[in-house]
């Protein structure tokens, strides 16, 4: 009732006061400070706030249908819908289970190498799975198969420490690589807001060595902050390959799903040289599994695609284009970032500014994709305002999106919180540990890595 209250007070206040700005501006301001503070404070399902804020930017005259409902216009909007439904090809293609089980029965016996193949393995799936919260749920089947063969207690170092392993790199990965809904935002924004284009390999490249880093960093402080009571499988080796074995034999369904997936991948992977935009591609594999003829996906499968996600990310879009259109975004770009002209002209003060900026403003949205749509507009004006490249800007905070310490942060996070095998305060060390290491990696990766890809400064 608090929340709720909060979030219709102070869009009343802000259209009622007399701040002197454009009437049909202020509208926007106080419609937008509903959407925000809704999301924050979580009184209803996300996307129902960003349809009644879009609802609310036409109903008001603030600006005409075409621009308050803009966002379910953009590619990225759609780009999340066929991300959806590549989750499901991917389920009916069983290639997940299957690299999954190669890379486990592979590594060895030890609960170090199992555990790195296992966090490796997350990374990878990432491409095939573009959700988290999906990606969790395989890798749920995964982590707790094997803290059955060792023998681990819920309450143990181990159990605790490989779960919260697979459920946080599930998080952390979906930044670095344009699949989950979170760079997909972050991604829109650059290219509608930033106007600067972005393809998926250029983005999979530019966070190459702070994935590989990230691995190593995740891999050595879970085995510090968690040490296993058990080290080793010795003896287990036959068991480990039965329970992880797949007695799903390939069937045309699957084949074709494979097939579709792996292209759309190959496509995707070489998007520097022929640049169809990945949204297409993606969409194009969607559909192509949904024709009749091919039969990987059934009208079932898309009634039963949940479709809020995807609501949700074209009603941020939305208000991003509203608030563009009406001057609002300069204004508040302008209350924002004034006075920090100084920090932003040198880039080396600037990477630890925008990084841990980026960090403390995550803590007041429940969700890192509400947090990325309504703060990444903001972020590409400012980078126009002070001559910094907008890729540049829009690539270092999706990445600091990635350090949490809090459970409602993510989720995904959530998902895996409710599987019962870490607590809160598992969370937060690991959660600290990971944030600070990544800070060190984002800022060797921006010195060194991307000006090689011509990713600089201004």
């Amino acid at each position: 009732m608090a929340g709720a209250a909060v979030c219709v007070a102070v869009p009343v206040a802000i259209a009622l006061l007399p701040f002197g700005i454009e009437p049909r501006t202020q509208v926007a301001l106080a419609i937008t400070a509903f959407m925000i503070l809704a999301w924050m404070t979580n009184v209803m399902e996300y996307a129902v706030a960003g349809l009644i804020g879009c609802l609310l930017y036409w109903m008001t005259g603030a600006v005409p249908p075409a621009t308050a409902f803009a966002g379910f216009a953009s590619t990225t909007t759609w780009f999340v819908l066929a991300s959806i439904l590549l989750g499901h090809i991917s389920n009916k293609s069983t290639l997940p289970q299957r690299i999954g089980s190669f890379i486990v029965t592979s590594v060895g016996v030890s609960y170090s190498r199992i555990l790195l193949a296992v966090i490796v393995f997350d990374f990878l799936l990432t491409i095939l799975v573009p959700t988290g919260t999906g990606r969790v749920v395989i890798m749920a089947s995964v982590a707790i198969g094997l803290i059955k063969l060792f023998d681990a207690p819920v309450g143990s170092n181990l159990a605790r420490g490989l779960f919260l392993a697979v459920v946080y790199a599930a998080t952390v990965f979906d930044k670095v690589i344009i699949a989950g809904v979170a760079a997909v935002t972050a991604r829109g924004a650059i290219i509608q807001v930033g106007q600067v284009d972005v393809s998926w390999a250029v983005w999979f490249l530019a966070f190459l060595p702070a994935s590989i880093m990230t691995i190593l960093v995740l891999w050595w402080f879970t085995m510090w902050l968690f040490p296993p009571e058990v080290r080793s499988l010795e003896g287990k080796r036959e068991a480990i390959r039965e329970h992880f074995k797949v007695d799903a034999p390939w069937t045309a369904e699957s084949m074709k799903a494979a097939g579709l997936l792996l292209l759309g991948v190959l496509v995707w992977a070489t998007d520097i040289f022929h640049h169809i935009d990945p949204a297409i591609v993606a969409m194009v594999v969607a559909l192509v599994a949904l024709l009749p003829a091919v039969g990987v996906l059934s009208t079932e499968d898309l009634q039963r695609t949940n479709m809020l996600p995807v609501l949700f990310v074209g009603a941020a879009l939305s208000m991003s284009a509203v608030l563009s259109a009406t001057g609002a975004l300069t204004l508040l770009t302008n209350t924002v970032f004034s006075g920090l002209e100084p920090v932003l002209a040198n880039q080396v003060v600037a990477v630890p500014v925008i990084y841990w900026a980026a960090f403390v403003y995550h803590f007041f949205l429940a969700s890192e994709i509400s947090m990325l749509a309504s703060s990444m507009p903001l972020v590409m004006e400012a980078a126009k305002t002070h001559n910094i490249n907008p890729l540049w800007l829009g690539m270092l905070w999706t990445f600091a999106a990635g350090g949490k310490l809090f459970v409602y942060q993510s989720s995904v996070l959530v998902l895996g919180y409710a599987y019962g095998y870490f607590r809160h305060n598992d969370v937060w060390k690991i959660g600290l540990a990971i944030t600070l290491a990544q800070f060190v990696i984002v800022a060797l990766t921006i010195a060194f890595w991307w000006p090689l890809l011509g990713i600089t400064y201004s």
